[in-house]
């Protein structure tokens, strides 16, 4: 009877009433009334002696006087749930500073009872003092520890509010004390940060200025520049880490080989200087030789006198070019041994520029790829086993992309990807991941995320396509997705919880395009 109309269950009451012949009185109405449309019967609502029970109620804070509106909104609505909660949370609401005649020994549990008997307001509980100990401790590792008097001012703070007879207006007064203290901390803090965010800035900037023909490291600068950028993370922190090992360890050997590289050119220079002086000295010999045989055969009166000078002349001629030639061909090894050093090190610097700027990221979107899901899922399902929560993960596919490409080109087609991975960006909380699958798939992991909550994400980015376009020329183009979601369950392998997406993204598809579903 549920989904009838008002109309009918009030006519339907009419017909009742006459049927069982009751006098049609407000309460016989409203019984009958209740039972046609399946409502529990309520006794009768008291709403004038509720009226007078909250206008007597004091009101003596902000808190008070916000449940007593909460109370008299309820009375005009009958709602006997409503008065209750009112009236609870009314209690709760006592002033800060105790009313006269009242020490700290009086105040028991929840009430303060004064030296005449009379219980006033409840007052703050011990319980509740004790927890606002452990959010001030709780909150001391962000503050830091350069500060002995504001540490000193924390700990004496905490150890009064954790007393089991707390003055409660003393208590008050350190809290309005170190509240001021505690502003002054959060700023200096806040200032370092900022500070050293400028500094780290102003280091990055200068290498890479320093490095122009070493295109892989300014590569890690432009990523600890983006890494260094607020909101902080430790995930975008993580995974700049992760992609930055990789480079280190090719520059660790981009170095050993030009330490190689130099010391083969210097042994290489040093053995041509040193061929080159036994070759100056040997042609200062031979030059000398070829003098003073010229002057034997100038003495010479006969052929037999001139044969042996010339035998001796080939000789020492022959020699000369042997020992030239060997002097050549080390030069040559050596030559052709630097020659390829260097290309290995041509060859090592062009990785380096190629690990640097694309290792983990999908050069296109800027999104992971699937090197880079592969350590996300992994990073994630340690999490996940680590502190027993949640992971959805999401797999997205552009509705219609093939007739896109198609109909307005494979130019328009990359905006569109770079689009979608712009929006999702948008409406992703940071430490949600985003990676392009393949094509145009993207996955999007959502760390402490159920099932359903994984699926209202999806469809608020769904929506949140809907209103935004993209200009292809002078052509405003929608596009829209269908996806697939699935929590990861215990023991399972993340690319079964992306199979599991993948068939529910493929339902959703022949379910009419533009639908998440769960798998």
């Amino acid at each position: 009877m549920a989904d009838k109309k008002p109309f009918e269950i009030a006519r339907e009451t009419l017909k009742k009433l006459t049927e069982r012949k009751l006098v049609p009185t407000p309460a016989n109405y409203l019984s009958i009334y209740n039972e046609v449309a399946g409502i529990p019967h309520v006794p009768h609502f008291p709403a004038d002696i509720l009226r007078d029970i909250a206008q007597s109620l004091p009101v003596k804070t902000p808190g008070q006087e916000r449940q007593k509106g909460l109370l008299d909104y309820s009375i005009d609505r009958l709602s006997w749930d409503g008065v209750k909660s009112a009236l609870v949370a009314y209690g709760g609401f006592a002033p800060l500073n105790a009313p006269e005649g009242t020490s700290a020994a009086n105040v028991v549990g929840s009430s303060v009872v004064t030296d005449t008997g009379k219980v006033s307001a409840p007052a703050l509980t011990t319980e509740f003092l004790d927890q606002i100990g452990r959010l001030i401790e709780y909150a001391q590792p962000a503050l830091g520890n350069d500060d002995p008097r504001f540490n000193e001012q924390t700990q004496t703070l905490i150890k009064t509010l954790r007393q089991p007879a707390t003055d409660i207006v003393a208590a008050k007064l350190m809290l309005v004390n170190y509240s001021h203290r505690l502003s002054f901390a959060a700023e200096d803090q806040a200032e370092v940060r900022v500070t050293l965010l400028k500094l780290l800035h102003l280091v990055f900037e200068n290498i890479g200025e320093l490095s122009i023909d070493d295109q892989w490291l300014k590569g890690q600068m432009d990523a600890l520049m983006q890494a260094s950028t607020p909101p902080l993370t430790l995930r975008r922190l993580d995974d700049v880490e992760r992609r930055l090992r990789d480079v280190i360890f090719k520059q660790k050997d981009a170095k050993q080989k030009t330490i190689q590289a130099q010391n083969e050119m210097r042994s290489m220079l040093a053995l041509f200087v040193e061929r080159l002086s036994q070759m100056t000295q040997s042609t200062g010999n031979f030059q000398k030789k070829l003098e003073e045989s010229a002057k034997l055969i100038e003495q010479a009166k006969s052929i037999d006198e001139i044969a042996p000078l010339l035998k001796d002349v080939v000789g020492t001629t022959r020699a000369m070019a042997q020992e030239s030639q060997a002097s050549r061909e080390q030069l040559q090894v050596l030559r052709d041994k630097a020659t390829e050093t260097d290309a290995q090190l041509t060859k090592l610097h062009q990785e380096l520029d190629r690990v640097s700027s694309q290792a983990r990221h999908d050069p296109l979107t800027g999104a992971l790829n699937r090197q880079g899901l592969d350590e996300a899922l992994n990073r994630e399902v340690s999490n996940v086993r680590r502190k027993d929560v949640p992971l959805s993960v999401a797999l997205l596919d552009i509705d219609n992309f093939k007739k896109l490409n198609d109909s307005m080109g494979h130019a328009t087609g990359d905006i569109a990807l770079t689009h979608l991975a712009k929006v999702a960006r948008e409406c992703m909380r940071p430490q949600d991941t985003l990676a392009r699958y393949g094509g145009e798939e993207f996955v999007i992991l959502l760390p402490d995320t159920p099932l359903d909550k994984g699926i209202e994400a999806m469809t608020r980015l769904q929506r949140e396509l809907t209103k935004k376009f993209f200009l292809a020329g002078t052509e405003k183009v929608l596009i829209t997705f269908s996806a697939g979601v699935a929590q990861l369950i215990p023991n399972e392998e993340p690319s079964d919880a992306i199979k599991r997406a993948d068939q529910a993204m493929y339902l959703a598809k022949r379910a009419g395009k533009n639908r998440v579903l769960g798998a």
